[in-house]
Formats: C-alpha cells, sequence, structure tokens
C-alpha cells in the first residue's frame, strides 16, 4: 500500500498510523496472537481514508477486536411481511456505533487489500470498509451521509450530497436488478457460479443493501480502484474525492 504512493504520503501515513496505533487499542481473540507487523498492517488500512482529513475523524472510541477469520453473530431480521427471525451471520467486519471495529484478520489479510490493482472483479478492503462506516456513525447516523468540516469541506452541501448519493445509489441497485434477472434459476445467486455475472457490475452487489453499504463499498473503490467508480458514477465520484481529499480537490 505504501510503495504505491509518493514520498509525502508515505510519510504523512507512517506518522498517522503511529498516532493510531497509540490511541487504540488492538485484541486479538478466539486465539489470535497479534503481533507487530499485523497491527501495523490494520493501521495502515485503516488510516487511509484519514490521510488527509486527521485522526480526530475516528474520535470517541478506541477498541479494534480482531478474529482469525469471519465470526459469527447473531441478528434479527425482518422480513417484507413484518415477521422477525433470529439468524447467524458470518461477518468479516462490523462498526458499532460508539463501540469498537470488529475484524476478520483472514480478511484483513487478504494479499491484495490494500494494494493498488485487487485481482478480484471488485475492490474489496474490509478495513477501509469498516473505518468508513465509523467516519459515517460521527453524526450518530449510518446512513451514507458522513459530516463535513467547513473548513475541509467549504464546497460540500448535505443536501447535494444526499441527491448524488440517491442517484448513484438508485441506479446501481437498478443494475443489480437487472444482472439478477439474467441468472438462470438453477443457479444460486449467493453461488460462487454466479459471481461471473455480478462481475459486469462496477461495484460488489452488496453496495446495493442501502445508502450506508453504498457509501462504503463506494469508498472501498476509490481508494483502490478510482477509475472504475469514477467512470461509472462520475458526480458521486466527484464527492468521494472532494469529501476524502483527493489529489485533484486540494
Amino acid at each position: 500500500m505504501l510503495g504505491q504512493r509518493d514520498p509525502t504520503e508515505r510519510e504523512l501515513l507512517r506518522a498517522l498510523c503511529a498516532r493510531f496505533l497509540t490511541q487504540k487499542t488492538m485484541t486479538g481473540v478466539a486465539g489470535l496472537q497479534l503481533t507487530a507487523p499485523m497491527a501495523l498492517h490494520i493501521a495502515t488500512q485503516a488510516c487511509l481514508p484519514i490521510l488527509r482529513l486527521g485522526l480526530h475523524w475516528y474520535q470517541g472510541w478506541s477498541g479494534i477486536v480482531v478474529y482469525p477469520a469471519a465470526f459469527r453473530v447473531r441478528r434479527q431480521l425482518h422480513d417484507a411481511i413484518g415477521l422477525v427471525q433470529d439468524v447467524d451471520l458470518d461477518l468479516s467486519g462490523e462498526a458499532w456505533e460508539g463501540g469498537p471495529v470488529v475484524l476478520s484478520w483472514q480478511d484483513a489479510a487478504m494479499p491484495d487489500a490494500g494494494a493498488a490493482r485487487p485481482t478480484g472483479p471488485h475492490a474489496s478492503n474490509v478495513v477501509i470498509h469498516e473505518f468508513a462506516h465509523k467516519i459515517d456513525l460521527l453524526d450518530g447516523q449510518a446512513d451514507g451521509t458522513p459530516p463535513f468540516d467547513p473548513r475541509l469541506h467549504p464546497s460540500l452541501q448535505r443536501r447535494h450530497w444526499q441527491r448524488t448519493l440517491h442517484d448513484a445509489y438508485e441506479r446501481f441497485c437498478a443494475e443489480v436488478e437487472l444482472v439478477e434477472s439474467e441468472i438462470p434459476r438453477d443457479v444460486d445467486p449467493e453461488s460462487a457460479e454466479a459471481d461471473r455475472y455480478y462481475a459486469h457490475l462496477p461495484l460488489d452487489p452488496y453496495a446495493g443493501t442501502d445508502h450506508a453499504e453504498f457509501f462504503a463499498v463506494s469508498s472501498e473503490a476509490y481508494f483502490l480502484r478510482p477509475t472504475q467508480i469514477g467512470a461509472a458514477f462520475p458526480l458521486w465520484y466527484e464527492l468521494l474525492e472532494r469529501f476524502y481529499r483527493g489529489p485533484s480537490s486540494i
């Protein structure tokens, strides 16, 4: 990740990671023994979204819990007719409002996590994803609209952001529906066999869950495959560039 950046950015990222590691408590659980290189690997990815924003964007919490691999949680899901069902889910990451970030080391340590050219059809980085949720939650809501700092984001307006986000999200959902209509009925949409259909999408289909997930998945793509998301959603990409204060925005 560092090797793909210019010397100035590398120094900024190194300094930010050092401060990050002194302010956050990273804990391995379920038998995972965290080493210094492992902690630095996670910190480097976590600091990328705030490289030009500042460490205070991760204020109000301190814990990072790291499992060896995907971890199981129980959730209540509401179906279309209002029935509530308890289900067990295997997650690779989770961000709690006011609480810790929970990560799977197996996913955080993937060779292409943070690489300039990931090998899969979609950019994927669980650390960037969950820390984007943390940024989104700063104003108390995971709704895809993070708070704006007037000093850092003088040109960003909440109403314009929400309108652009909604338009991009709706267009993406329509693309997902079109792709899913082309998947043969004997193919499970959740199976690996269906991946070749979803590969034509500009983002991982999980981005179609809601506005919060669209922002988090878009953030992954912004840092890993900016050209791809820029071509698919130019207006939305422009807002992400201005929010994260990319080179063309400052």
